[in-house]
């Protein structure tokens, strides 16, 4: 994704950030995300699985995906600032940076959303099961993917 370009004297995000796995990594979200919507709307659910109302519920979708990635690429770009290599292991960083970047873009894009399923009423409840929950699903999705071989390092 950096085209090799350095900043400082290190690379500004290094090999291993893509765009080919940017953008697999969002259009990805955002399919998982619309099979959820579709489900939901088979049941009848208005909700469509705490996205939404349609078409409304897609911008959640989208936001959410697109700012993961963006979060995970920020979280590249400091980890070369802080002087670590591609693939070492940074605890919180390495769990939170994806979950930064959905929250602030889903803030971002769909602020009243946000704010009604992470903030206000029984809203901060969901922000802490979000936070809870996200980076031990990722962790576990890491280690399935090291132990397929589709990955070098567990996390």
């Amino acid at each position: 994704m950096d085209f090799g370009r350095s900043w400082r004297g290190k690379r500004l995000l290094g090999d291993g950030k893509t765009w080919r796995g940017f953008v697999g990594g969002a259009v990805s979200g955002t399919v998982f995300g619309l099979i959820q919507i579709a489900l939901a709307d088979q049941y009848n659910s208005e909700d469509s699985f705490g996205f939404g109302a349609w078409p409304a519920s897609l911008l959640a979708v989208i936001a959410i995906s697109f700012g993961s990635m963006v979060g995970d690429t920020f979280g590249a770009f400091t980890k070369r600032r802080l002087g670590y290599e591609r693939g070492a292991k940074v605890p919180i960083l390495d769990q939170y940076n994806f979950v930064l970047g959905a929250l602030v873009f889903a803030a971002f894009f769909r602020p009243g959303w946000f704010l009604d399923h992470y903030i206000y009423g029984s809203g901060i409840a969901g922000l802490l099961v979000f936070l809870i929950i996200v980076p031990v699903l990722h962790r576990g999705i890491n280690i399935i993917g090291y132990k397929l071989g589709k990955k070098d390092v567990p996390w």
